[in-house]
């Protein structure tokens, strides 16, 4: 809220008009303490002639910035193109930004997003330079304005386009880039000295891990997330957030780092020396992996770890940021932005900042109140603070008292709830990552109107991008707890669990064939159906669980989560070992995540007792596919247990199964495999008149999997005979194939195909490059390379060595290693011809 040391505030549609010196600490020290106070006292009264002369009025002052309110768009471009042009000639040069809203005016000053907008677009700008927002612009026919494009502001608020009066040039706009910051519902609002506090914390060299600490609702989320925003200039990297709050195992944090960064291999590999900010958000539920920051900070000289947690994580060189609330003007101008936005024509008293004293001035407690007064006056909300906070200031002894106030705040909010309300607020705690809106109303019963006033109440939150239904954390904690003694929580939770085991076996058939749609659907409820799993593991229900798990095999595999869907699977295997159909699946599933993760004995022994059973079943489609796994294993075996002959004989028994069955795709999946085995026996004709069977046989039946494995064994076969345009060609249109179903693994093998064919076509540092990066990206999903690839790689990297200078080899292996999966197949695909 910034008050105005002026005549009275024009109200209605209003243009703010905010500037800033640019460099003023170089000007300090350029020209002495007299000279520089003599320059910024000229400079101010230029400006204020020329604000004047145009109407505006001075709503406040700040060292060396001023912000001016006009009553219109061309009275206010007008000034700053006159303050501009007088200023030119002087040693001081200002950033002006323009910005045009209806704010709220008060008795304390304006207030509403419009206010911070405009301060933003100013910040963004350069010396000289005059910014406008779109919003301005409408109103300033005939003016010289040039479209700058798109922008992040460091606000976080969605792209905003500006404009910029005049045609020079300038330095690129200080506005956000290489970032997933998310876009927050709402301003941020105060705590600019906290926001500078850290980013001067975050600049320090000796300080690479910084954890912003409090309880639950004291802001840490909003605050680390601005703070990050505006330290980003100083990460070329970028500022990368990943959020936690999902998550139960301590073991995917480094996993959920890696994906948000879209790094597919190993995190600290792909950061290597880059400057980036990692935010890692809501950590206390996982202090378990605090362990594995300090390695990684260590392989990554220029990275730095910005924490939130209700506790630090006692690491050495951790420093420790504890989040206080809001100060009371602070929690003053928040409630009143919050209230105006539920309510129009809220207005402001004196009980406001004594409602806010009440609440501590913690800001999710002053957003939950402020939602109330579409219903009640603030003298009814202090009213009823007043009688609920005594009775509810209890807790736990040993609990920080912002936290127990913070636990009386949602509880009170809580209370104000109809039991409708209520009921479903507790029902909805089960949900882990967020529900769909057909999902709330076939778990928990969920009425729209209900689930729509729990969002109005800021109970709920809904995101933009999916209209998933989800809660902040600290208030789902306190959801739980509602559950817990609603009497309801064991039916709850049955019922979720019994959805999300009726969602996988739903989607099994789909996934048996690869739809990306449900492969998605099924990893946008991949929390759920971790939750679905843990309680059913918890109520020793191994049943559900081996059915839920033989189901979700498939999806584990196709989105690359080997070694999760592994320790699942065996978990469930010995939860139950009644003899089953869920039971063959789960095995199957074994067999296929322990092969793919290099374990052969292992997945041997699984497929061995899956073709058991599925004999004992007399399952024919289970038998087939377990003799296929048997045939892969054999095959695929790197020591005296590896037998071709006895291979290929399992797949074409596999092959003639599935083809009695009817089932197409599967036979064509086991002749596949008999191709490669055939050239490994010598026959490499017959190798090549197989892969030309699979690709065209793949190509009538849709099916791309087989089709990008058919390319890329011919494309290798094409290297072997020196047709090396044609190998690369092959590969390559393999590639773009698992690009476009997201099978990283099979993209890290097909890339370190591509290697061995370019290394032959004189391109040594590409070769060595992707060589890394496939390397790299397998180790990433916790897969050892396979020794047939491992053996292709070592030929590449002895021809790369021959001919690249150590130096360059040694760069290209760093940059392959840093590469996303994105950026390593636009590197493959680089140049129509290799």
């Amino acid at each position: 809220m910034i008050r105005s040391v002026g005549r009275d505030l024009p109200g209605g549609t209003v243009t703010f008009l905010f500037t800033d010196v640019e460099g003023s600490t170089r000007l300090l020290h350029a020209l002495g303490a007299e000279g520089y106070a003599e320059a910024l006292a000229a400079h101010r009264r230029t400006l204020r002639e020329a604000f004047a002369r145009h109407g505006g009025v001075e709503v406040d002052t700040q060292g060396d910035a001023f912000f001016v309110a006009f009553p219109t768009a061309p009275g206010a471009l007008a000034a700053a193109t006159e303050a501009t042009a007088a200023l030119s000639g002087g040693p001081i040069k200002v950033r002006i930004g323009l910005h045009t809203g209806s704010p709220i005016v008060t008795d304390e000053g304006y207030i509403g997003p419009d206010v911070h907008k405009g301060a933003r677009i100013a910040a963004a700008g350069h010396g000289g330079q005059i910014l406008v927002s779109a919003a301005t612009a409408q109103l300033v026919d005939g003016a010289t304005l040039r479209d700058l494009g798109l922008h992040r502001l460091k606000d976080l608020t969605a792209p905003e386009r500006i404009y910029q009066l005049g045609g020079e040039d300038h330095p690129p706009l200080k506005t956000l880039h290489q970032t997933n910051l998310p876009i927050p519902a709402t301003p941020f609002l105060g705590r600019e000295s906290e926001v500078a506090e850290i980013v001067g914390h975050l600049a320090r060299d000796d300080v690479r891990l910084l954890t912003l600490t409090g309880p639950g609702g004291t802001g840490k989320t909003r605050l680390a997330l601005q703070a990050a925003a505006s330290a980003a200039d100083a990460y070329a990297g970028g500022v990368w957030w990943v959020p936690l709050a999902p998550l139960r195992d301590p073991q995917l944090v480094l996993e959920t780092a890696a994906s948000a960064l879209g790094a597919g291999g190993d995190l600290a590999e792909y950061i290597g020396d880059k400057e980036l900010l990692l935010l890692l958000d809501n950590f206390e539920h996982l202090v378990e992996a605090a362990a594995d920051l300090g390695p990684l900070l260590a392989r990554c000289p220029k990275l730095s770890l910005m924490v939130t947690s209700r506790e630090p994580l006692h690491l050495d060189g951790e420093w420790e940021y504890a989040v206080d609330p809001l100060r009371r003007t602070e929690a003053v101008e928040l409630f009143l932005t919050r209230a105006v936005a539920v309510r129009r024509d809220f207005t402001a008293n004196g009980e406001v900042a004594e409602i806010c004293e009440r609440l501590d001035n913690l800001p999710l407690a002053i957003e939950l109140a402020a939602a109330r007064v579409k219903l009640l006056s603030p003298r009814v909300l202090l009213e009823r603070l007043e009688q609920r906070l005594p009775l509810l200031s209890g807790g736990s002894r040993d609990a920080p008292d912002r936290q127990r106030t913070l636990r009386a705040t949602i509880e009170w909010s809580h209370e104000l709830l109809t039991p409708d309300e209520q009921r479903l607020f507790a029902r909805l705690a089960v949900f882990r990552g967020g529900c769909t809106l057909e999902t709330a109303e076939a778990v928990v019963e969920a009425d729209l109107d209900t689930l729509q006033s729990l969002v109005d109440k800021s109970l709920v939150r809904v995101r933009a991008d999916s209209g998933r239904f989800w809660m902040l954390e600290t208030i789902r904690e306190f959801a739980v707890e509602r559950l817990e003694a609603s009497g309801e929580a064991d039916e709850v939770r049955r019922r979720h669990a019994d959805h999300f085991l009726a969602l996988a076996e739903e989607a099994e058939p789909h996934v048996h064939h690869d739809s990306l749609e449900w492969l998605d659907r099924l990893q946008a409820e991949h929390d759920n159906l971790r939750g679905a799993l843990d309680h059913m593991e918890a109520q020793g229900d191994g049943a559900g669980v081996i059915r839920l798990a033989g189901a979700l095999w498939r999806f584990w595999y196709q989105k690359s989560h080997f070694i999760e869907g592994r320790r699942r699977l065996e978990t469930a295997l010995h939860s139950d070992d009644r003899p089953i159909d869920a039971r063959a699946k789960a095995l199957h599933g074994a067999s296929v995540m322990t092969l793919t993760l290099g374990d052969t004995s292992s997945s041997r022994l699984y497929a061995e007792q899956a073709l058991a059973l599925e004999e004992t079943l007399g399952n024919r489609w289970g038998v087939a596919y377990a003799g296929m796994m048997l045939g892969n294993n054999l095959a695929e075996a790197p020591d005296v247990s590896r037998d071709l002959a006895a291979a290929r004989d399992r797949l074409q028994e596999s092959a003639r199964l599935f083809e009695e069955i009817g089932d197409q795709h599967y036979a064509l999946i086991s002749r596949h495999n008999q191709a490669w085995i055939t050239g490994d026996l010598g026959d490499r004709d017959g190798e090549r008149r197989l892969h030309e069977e699979s690709l065209a046989k793949a190509r009538s039946l849709g099916n791309q999997g087989i089709e990008a494995e058919a390319l890329a064994q011919l494309g290798m076969l094409a290297r072997d005979d020196g047709r090396l345009e044609d190998a690369a060609a092959m590969i390559r249109q393999a590639i773009r194939l698992d690009h476009q179903r997201g099978m990283v693994l099979n993209i890290a093998t097909d890339i370190g195909r591509l290697a061995s064919v370019l290394v032959r076509f004189d391109q040594p540092e590409r070769a060595a490059t992707l060589v890394a990066s496939s390397e790299a990206l397998t180790g990433g999903l916790g897969v050892d390379v396979a020794w047939w690839a491992d053996e292709r790689n070592i030929e590449t990297m002895e021809l790369a060595t021959a001919k690249l200078p150590q130096t360059v080899l040694d760069n290209a292996l760093a940059a392959g290693r840093r590469l996303t999966v994105d950026e390593a197949v636009a590197l493959a695909l680089e140049d129509a011809e290799p």
